[in-house]
């Protein structure tokens, strides 16, 4: 089931989580009745129930059930979206024990900071939780199978070996696969907290890792062209993407040392102007301010009035790199360093110290301020 959000018109989803909890129910309902099921109702970790249906109705015998979810992200861009949930449940010997575990194509810790044990799969609390409840719930209600039995739940994700590296999980040290997630079991399309999540987690395996130098980056291409000139474990290198004032925050509750703000133009055009979110649906780069920059780097007034009218941030890279006068191209990229390295420590209260790297789109340096 995929709810409209109607502040949004957009369609929820459900999580990694939610996806292996209802194949959990479903496989126990079709091994107890000995018969496949289409959907299921789960319960959410806030109490409210959602229906999910299956995707392969159960294979079951005495013993062992196997079914599968689709997981569907509603509106929200995942790369989990689609991917094939699949779990296989067995009864075992020991009463009363619901134990997880993941299979092919879940990922496995390790690194320190996510909450997790190293060398086991990347499970969070709250989809066990979710399973577990979910489980009991059905027992309690059709049948006392676990005061003679116990369940042995096994997650697995038949892509999950090729969709794990469009994640992040490689860089926060999760290993051949994707990890089984959520907090609320639903999607919210579009979230920031989904990102900022991954930001705090992100920080967490640095400091765990006993990192506390991060390299904050506004994509991949500016992340591997900050790769070339810091040299830091991979796990340092963070993508903060439109979310630079909260990860700058999130930096200075952490105490982090020291971050490097990498970006090009389009982004740190943005935070020089002193935007915290720099999504091009919630802000637009400011052409004034880029002009006025222009103006106080002593450009003329041609050049001044091009950049007021130039059509996107990479537009005014061109037209003040066009220019003759290589004072005024080093002073105005200094200046949108400069600028942006004001505004980051602001966010921080001025307790994290930062440099600032501008790139063009080739990968060389226009400008590097601070400390």
């Amino acid at each position: 089931m995929v709810c409209v959000n109607k502040k949004s018109n957009l369609k929820t989803g459900y999580t990694t989580g939610s996806s292996a909890t209802a194949a959990s129910k479903a496989a126990l309902l079709g091994l107890l009745g000995q018969q496949s099921i289409s959907d299921v109702d789960i319960r959410l970790p806030n109490g409210r129930s959602i229906t999910i249906p299956i995707n392969s109705f159960c294979m079951y015998d005495d013993k062992h059930a196997r079914c599968s979810v689709i997981k569907n992200g509603g509106d929200d861009p995942d790369v989990t979206h689609g991917a094939e949930i699949v779990v296989d449940l067995h009864l075992t010997t020991i009463s009363g024990v619901i134990d997880i575990d993941g299979g092919h194509g879940v990922g496995i810790v390790t690194k320190p900071g996510l909450g997790l044990e190293i060398n086991k799969p990347a499970i969070n609390p709250v989809p066990k939780k979710m399973i577990r409840e979910n489980l009991q719930d059905t027992c309690t209600a059709l049948h006392p199978i676990l005061d003679k039995h116990g369940i042995r739940v096994i997650i697995s994700v038949p892509k999950g070996v090729e969709l794990g590296p469009k994640t992040d999980n490689p860089r926060i040290g999760i290993r051949g696969g994707i990890s089984i997630l959520g907090t609320s079991g639903i999607v919210i399309p579009f979230s920031t907290a989904s990102y900022a999540a991954s930001i705090r987690q992100n920080l967490d395996v640095a400091l765990a890792m006993g990192d506390d130098i991060v390299v904050l980056t506004t994509g991949g291409r500016s992340e591997e062209m900050a790769k070339k000139i810091v040299e830091l474990p991979d796990h340092c290198f963070i993508q903060m993407g439109d979310f630079s004032g909260y990860t700058i925050q999130q930096c200075e509750r952490k105490q982090i040392k020291k971050a490097y703000i990498v970006g090009f133009i389009g982004k740190l055009a943005k935070m020089a102007a002193g935007v915290k979110q720099t999504h091009v649906k919630g802000s637009k780069v400011d052409m004034k301010f880029l002009a006025g920059l222009a103006a106080q780097s002593g450009a003329d007034t041609e050049t001044i009035e091009k950049v007021r009218k130039a059509n996107t941030a990479r537009h005014v890279s061109e037209i003040i790199q066009s220019t003759n006068n290589n004072f005024r191209i080093n002073k105005f990229f200094n200046l949108i360093c400069t600028n942006t390295h004001k505004h980051m420590r602001q966010h921080s209260n001025n307790s994290v110290p930062i440099e600032v790297v501008l790139f063009d789109f080739d990968g060389n340096i226009l400008a590097r301020t601070g400390s």
